[in-house]
């Protein structure tokens, strides 16, 4: 109830912070000793039960709404749309890489203006015994604007099988069409295009072939010269061992192999492929100081966390500290993690940026395993809180429990996520998906399904969890691994495709009633950085000034669209707009019309 009373984005961060936390003792307090007093024979405060429910005081802060009208609507229409795949057609073996992914990535490869989707598949054990199942190959559905997906995948050339995790598209070559990279356990692949439908797999002549357990993949501009880097997320040095299967040690009431636990593993050193404008790549991650040879690394995304017009780095690591890079703006970064109180040493897998409370710079969401919370990192920037020396000091603070994104995490195991809004009212929504490590007791070879999870924000009180309402996409519990976001049929409103593993993957088209109005910005460069990766937009109407980055993406091991949405509510023009490109040029434009995709093309001053 204070929560609601209260409207925190009145107030500036710091006052929030210190009212935040003066809020969460309070409850805390009161809570503990109401439970203390007449419930302390029944519940265990905070305690995971072995259903994995969530028992005692973290009960107080539930926000889950589960009647009442739909706030959202969503339909699964992959089968009618024509998308026929299958994750993982093999039998499982409790092994760190097949549990591990796979994910997907939206992409216009064609060039036609409709968002196309590529499915990473794994494609079968990696036990020799088991060599007769290798039948998983992954899968181009080109978008034919009309709602329908047609398997392009053998004539394009991008079918090849792998133990394949992440996909991203980017255009390495300059040459205005989308290439491919796939990572993979073991050998990654580039797939260049060739501009006529086809693809050319380039990996050994452009130097990215890591042959390693790599997993997220993410390309982005850092020195700013015009031509895309690629920084790969690697996991640990995964090693099969006859004795190691019959290990086995107890999580949550449940068997855990050894060989799914990645702290049984040592981690590896990550890759930042510097593009070298020639068609090759050389790894300068250790010169540049983002190996992060210590994290477990599963994603990243490239976000100016200052706005000074160089992106920085975000690292998502599992069982070890997050990396957080900032970029210097001479081919080298600082590593800020424990100034920036947002490289917390938790089970980190999805990352999802936006600018949440419309102050100007970019927020962080991210998901991690079970009984461990999601984190809500509010960017600090905005409020020019400044050091010793008087420079402005950049952190975050993790406002998950006072936003409501706390405690509904405690008993998921979260994944692929996104912010997104989904009723055009102007206010960031957020998705996440869910799918546990965690094998059934009937049947090992199984894992336990979960439910999507779908927020809601409401203005001043934080999120509110409405997937029950929104339709059996989110009701219906699945293995969850990748997902991606995409306005994939035009209508204004944000769609999300979701890889299921071992099963048929969800294309969830947004079908929620709405009268409020939105924008698609397309940014495009004529040469240099064709898709104008780290470009900023700000977009006003009337009081609300909405702000987004081109190309700050995270998700897990998986890609969204790269036309940055806006919702409006009911402003019917908007007011201005202003583009930032990633050579410093600004551009302004006012008084301009609703409701549609505008498309923007800049000559960059490379």
């Amino acid at each position: 109830m204070i929560l609601n009373v209260i409207r925190f984005r009145s107030l500036g961060k710091r006052r929030r912070l210190l009212l935040g936390w003066s809020i969460a003792i309070l409850i805390g307090g009161v809570a503990i000793a109401y439970l203390g007093v007449f419930l302390k024979p029944r519940l265990d405060p905070g305690r995971l039960s072995a259903d994995g429910t969530v028992e005692g005081l973290t009960s107080v802060l539930d926000r889950t709404v589960t009647t009442g009208p739909a706030p959202f609507s969503f339909e699964d229409v992959r089968e009618k749309s024509g998308i026929d795949f299958q994750h993982f057609p093999a039998t499982r073996n409790s092994l760190l890489p097949e549990d591990m992914g796979s994910g997907l990535a939206w992409g216009d490869y064609d060039n036609d203006g409709d968002p196309d989707l590529y499915l990473v598949n794994f494609s079968g054990s990696i036990l020799a015994a088991h060599a007769d199942e290798q039948t998983g190959r992954p899968a181009l559905y080109r978008n034919d604007g009309q709602g329908q997906f047609e398997d392009v995948s053998a004539t394009a050339g991008v079918d090849q099988t792998s133990y394949g995790l992440a996909a991203c598209w980017g255009d390495y070559d300059n040459d205005a069409d989308l290439d491919l990279y796939v990572t993979n356990y073991g050998p990654n692949i580039l797939y260049r295009n060739n501009g006529d439908g086809t693809f050319t797999e380039v990996t050994e002549q452009s130097g990215v072939g890591d042959d390693r357990f790599s997993a997220g993949c993410i390309w982005g501009d850092y020195d700013n010269d015009g031509h895309i880097d690629l920084y790969v997320s690697n996991y640990v040095a995964f090693t099969y061992r006859d004795t190691d299967a019959t290990q086995r040690s107890r999580q949550y009431a449940a068997e855990t192999p050894y060989t799914l636990n990645p702290s049984s593993y040592p981690p590896v050193g990550n890759r930042l492929y510097r593009n070298n404008g020639d068609g090759t790549f050389s790894d300068v991650a250790q010169a540049a100081g983002v190996a992060n040879a210590q994290g477990r690394s599963l994603g990243a995304s490239w976000f100016d966390f200052d706005n000074d017009g160089w992106i920085d780095l975000y690292v998502a690591n599992d069982v070890s500290a997050n990396g957080v890079f900032r970029n210097r703006g001479d081919g080298t970064f600082d590593d800020i993690g424990a100034s920036s109180l947002a490289a917390d040493y938790r089970g980190a897998m999805g990352l999802a940026v936006g600018d949440y409370d419309h102050d100007g710079d970019q927020d962080l969401f991210v998901t991690h395993w079970i009984a461990q919370e999601n984190a809500f990192y509010e960017n600090m920037t905005a409020d020019r809180m400044l050091d010793a020396a008087g420079n402005a000091r950049l952190f975050f603070m993790d406002s998950a429990e006072l936003l409501g994104l706390g405690q509904a995490s405690l008993r998921m195991v979260g994944w692929a996520t996104g912010l997104a809004d989904f009723d055009n009212d102007g206010q960031l929504d957020l998705w996440v998906v869910n799918g546990h490590t965690l094998e059934r007791k009937q049947d090992h070879r199984l894992l336990q399904p979960q439910t999507m999870q779908l927020f809601q924000q409401r203005p001043g009180e934080g999120f509110f969890e409405t997937g029950q309402l929104a339709g059996p996409g989110f009701s219906k519990p699945v293995v969850g691994r990748g997902g991606a976001q995409a306005d994939f049929d035009g209508d204004g409103r944000m769609d999300i495709a979701v890889m299921v593993h071992g099963g048929q993957p969800l294309l969830l088209r947004n079908t929620t009633p709405t009268t409020s109005h939105w924008l698609a910005v397309r940014l495009r460069q004529s040469d240099g950085n064709t898709q104008a990766l780290g470009s900023r937009v700000v977009v006003r109407t009337g009081d609300l000034v909405q702000t987004a980055q081109l190309g700050a993406d995270g998700s897990y091991l998986s890609q969204a669209h790269s036309d940055l949405h806006f919702g409006l509510g009911e402003a019917t023009r908007i007011d201005e707009l202003t583009i930032r490109w990633p050579d410093g040029s600004v551009e302004k434009h006012v008084d301009l019309a609703t409701d549609r995709l505008l498309r923007f093309d800049h000559q960059p001053a490379y």
